[in-house]
């Protein structure tokens, strides 16, 4: 073979491969959508306390795997549970007070009940005596009548008569003395229903009790909220990302202590141009480099297409005061969510992606 032959052979074999080379990346190009800027993202959760108080104990450090509901933080404690135990005792003294009064309502209510009964037994018994006497008296007038019908005819003497007559006025005394007698029966009876008053007052001093019980026991409830609140557990299994205090530094309310993230719950957010999503739909097949590992072979799905370009979030507006415009192709963030993941990945990690359109 010539070397001219030779030559066109190359250059023909050259050519055949940029053709298959630019064909398939043509082909590549009309059935996939290529993004470069896209990073691992996952949910940080930023603990931080509502109490404040000192750090004594801080058992995690960054890049620790931790369970859920694994201690974190302890912030120092003691006074939220002295204040605790202070409301614990005042309950207990409106207990003890409650017993009390509940003792001596029970005591007057049964002596006013004893004294009720004896009263109303010594008026009916009274009662009782005088309408007996007022027959007798009835009988003792019909007496007279008669003497003094037997003394006008001079059948009786003057002292029949008078005997008669002293008859009439001594049981009449006699009712008298025990209309007295039923009269402060009755009111014995009644100032011993009058003590019954007692029982009201005492069942509003049970009732303010109860009241201040139930204010006591929801400050008991919130106090203990605060001395659970200086306990920080972590919600989730995760991995620590990052700590900003060290124990025995003071957290103030609302101050940052540690972030961390779920390993196994991380995903990839890509900004796709405006003009590219047409061809996007949710569960397409999206490939994977990751730069951290570069041999490896990730695949995930579209997941979820935003509703807004990144342009909408931005902290600085772009306002055009001066008229001119330039037109900027907007992205649109997209989440993929991981389906082949052979090595962990940490959030902010660089990837490429190739999203399968066909």
């Amino acid at each position: 073979m010539s070397r001219q032959r030779l030559r066109l052979v190359v250059i023909g074999a050259i050519v055949a491969a940029i053709l298959v080379f630019g064909g398939y990346e043509v082909y590549l190009r009309w059935t996939h959508v290529y993004e470069t800027d896209a990073r691992v993202t996952a949910d940080i959760v930023t603990m931080s306390s509502r109490a404040e108080g000192w750090l004594m104990e801080m058992p995690v450090r960054e890049g620790m795997r931790v369970e859920a509901n694994q201690v974190v933080v302890r912030i120092d404690d003691r006074a939220a549970k002295l204040r605790a135990e202070a409301l614990k005792a005042q309950i207990m003294a409106i207990e003890s007070e409650r017993t009390r009064l509940k003792a001596e309502r029970r005591m007057i209510e049964n002596q006013t009940d004893a004294k009720a009964r004896t009263r109303t037994s010594g008026v009916a018994v009274t009662q009782a005596a005088r309408d007996a006497l007022d027959s007798d008296i009835l009988l003792a007038k019909q007496e007279l009548d008669r003497s003094k019908a037997l003394y006008d005819r001079k059948v009786i003497t003057d002292k029949q008569l008078e005997t008669a007559q002293a008859a009439v006025t001594r049981l009449e005394n006699t009712r008298r003395r025990m209309d007295a007698e039923r009269n402060q029966a009755e009111g014995a009876l009644a100032e011993a229903l009058a003590e019954r008053d007692r029982l009201a007052v005492i069942d509003g001093q049970l009732a303010g009790l109860d009241h201040a019980e139930a204010n006591l026991q929801s400050q008991l409830r919130q106090q203990l909220v605060d001395v659970e609140d200086r306990t920080i557990r972590s919600p989730i299994n995760a991995i620590i990302d990052r700590t900003f205090m060290l124990q025995g530094e003071y957290a103030a309310a609302g101050q940052r202590i540690l972030m961390l993230h779920d390993p196994n719950d991380v995903w990839v957010e890509a900004n796709i141009k405006e003009t590219h999503l047409r061809h996007l739909k949710l569960g397409q097949t999206v490939t994977i480099t990751v730069d951290a590992y570069p041999n490896e072979r990730f695949i995930g799905r579209v997941g979820r297409i935003g509703s807004s370009t990144t342009a909408r979030f931005a902290l600085l507006p772009t306002p055009n005061p001066s008229g001119n415009f330039t037109k900027i192709t907007q992205r649109v963030p997209v989440k993929i969510d991981l389906v082949e993941k052979p090595k962990p990945l940490s959030p902010g990690m660089m990837v490429e992606i190739a999203i399968d359109v066909r």
